[in-house]
């Protein structure tokens, strides 16, 4: 089995989109998750090369590096962390669940992390749960202690002063003026 990893892939429908691609080049995936693309055989040259051509039109890329693809299988987890994970049952950490996963010491995947993004895991994983929290917000379903618990702070004021820090405005700020305020979470 080959295994392709791709830069951007963060979402639902760019799983979609990125399966359309090798599709549309006649590569069935056996399988495509968030920055991976599951192959019964590595596809040829040419057939590779149209299928980065058509990625690329979308805002994805074949990673080639294999530190950029660590890096990328990083952000995957931490983004499906974020998404799926829920904080107030299962008291599993982080750095087990990531060295579970990658099969990687912790220590070595920070460390990487840091040197090729310039910022360590535990910050970019902020970021992830502060667009979590702002979509929550957006959806104004759940009152911010609520929030809170779902996105893994201690406290409504643990996450209050996380999301001043970040966005500089107040989570209750946030929600009056929330239009255009959310970002995609591909470009934290």
């Amino acid at each position: 089995m080959e295994i392709l990893y791709v830069k951007n892939m963060v979402c639902n429908r760019c799983i979609m989109v990125v399966e359309q691609v090798f599709n549309s080049e006649a590569v069935q995936p056996l399988k495509v998750i968030l920055g991976e693309v599951h192959l019964a055989k590595e596809p040829g040259a040419k057939q590779l090369e149209k299928i980065n051509e058509k990625l690329l039109g979308y805002g994805f890329s074949v990673i080639d590096d294999k530190k950029a693809q660590l890096i990328s299988r990083i952000k995957s987890e931490i983004i499906k962390w974020i998404q799926d994970y829920n904080f107030q049952t299962v008291p599993l950490k982080f750095s087990a669940h990531i060295e579970r996963e990658l099969k990687k010491d912790y220590t070595y995947l920070t460390n990487l992390f840091s040197e090729v993004e310039g910022q360590k895991i535990e910050q970019y994983m902020i970021l992830q749960r502060i667009e979590k929290v702002k979509e929550l917000l957006v959806y104004d379903e759940l009152n911010l202690n609520e929030i809170a618990e779902r996105t893994g702070f201690s406290s409504s004021a643990h996450l209050s002063g996380q999301f001043k820090k970040v966005t500089g405005l107040t989570p209750s700020h946030f929600k009056k003026i929330k239009e255009n305020k959310r970002k995609p979470i591909d470009e934290l």
